[in-house]
């Protein structure tokens, strides 16, 4: 659906008025459009005011209401934060998501947009602890983004930088930074150690910590676990692997790059460990992978350990 000219628009939570559907903001799975004076949507998280023009601060930009094609809603900027009800109690929300079926999927506490004029420290100092049930009991800390499974379970929460909560898991409770991530069933799916962390493998006891985290949200993490708390993956820079197949002995180990800052400093990169029954793969190896019993860990040599990355050469 895309109109130039404002039109009624019935949503599953209410109706709007003055929609102008966009041929930018829309594509074949989703419609956006934009409204320009305040209206309620009565749904079943609260009262939702959906945003219709944007700051003067220039913090937030003016978003579209996205809508399934259905007609059912996607994704809803509001235009100012507001307390919704949320399966681990109630949140302060910019920016809501939701399933087609209407069943919430992402909750923002804030929404700013990033740029050379709005860094991410601008927004931090914006953000508030809050205190939220989580499978991991209450919990209390600044939080970028809920995620919740269709049936209304936790699925992750993202952390601001700073940001750490101790976590229970199939290893005991880890420092995690970044973010956690669980099963539809309340376990531990994955976590990202602070420090690194002592952890038993089929190929004996590693020191499970990335240096590097990659992405910025909590869906996906270093430390990895199965629904039954069996381990299913890690990263060490701390560890190297020597296997032996066939008369033929090869070393993995953590990488080696240069600092951002200069190639006087070096920073290691990360090994990535995957486990499956008895046996493991190596960062991102395909095939049937290799016996645990075919491996033995070695001590890294101290040259070959990099420095922590530096994000700052002034450091």
């Amino acid at each position: 659906m895309t109109t130039e000219t404002p039109t009624s628009f019935t949503a599953p939570y209410g109706g709007l008025e003055g929609v102008t559907f966009r041929e930018l903001a829309s594509n074949a799975k989703m419609d956006g459009g934009f409204i320009d004076e305040a209206q309620l949507l009565s749904t079943p998280y609260g009262e939702l005011v959906p945003q219709f023009e944007a700051e003067d601060m220039g913090r937030r930009t003016l978003k579209p209401l996205c809508f399934y094609k259905d007609g059912a809603p996607k994704s809803i900027p509001l235009q100012s934060q507001a307390v919704i009800s949320t399966p681990v109690g109630p949140l302060p929300a910019e920016l809501v998501t939701f399933y087609p079926s209407g069943a919430l999927k992402r909750v923002f506490p804030l929404d700013g947009k990033l740029s050379g004029f709005w860094s991410w420290q601008n927004e931090l100092k914006l953000a508030h602890e809050l205190e939220f049930d989580s499978p991991s009991g209450p919990l209390r800390a600044k939080v970028i983004a809920f995620r919740f499974y269709e049936s209304g379970a936790l699925k992750s929460l993202t952390l601001w930088p700073g940001q750490a909560l101790d976590i229970m898991t199939p290893v005991g409770i880890v420092t995690t930074r970044k973010g956690v991530a669980y099963h539809e069933d309340g376990s531990v799916r994955s976590v990202e150690p602070m420090k690194k962390t002592e952890v038993s493998t089929p190929i004996g006891t590693m020191r499970a910590y990335d240096n590097e985290p990659a992405g910025i949200h909590g869906d996906s993490n270093s430390l990895e676990f199965a629904a039954d708390g069996t381990l299913q993956g890690l990263s060490t820079i701390d560890d190297a692997i020597e296997t032996e197949s066939g008369g033929i002995v090869r070393l993995f180990r953590p990488g080696l790059k240069n600092n951002v800052c200069g190639d006087e400093r070096k920073v290691s990169v990360p090994m990535r460990v995957r486990f499956e029954g008895e046996r493991i793969w190596i960062d991102g190896a395909a095939g049937m992978g290799i016996a645990a019993a075919d491996c033995r860990l070695v001590p890294l040599k101290k040259e070959r350990q990099g420095e922590e990355p530096a994000y700052s050469c002034s450091d």
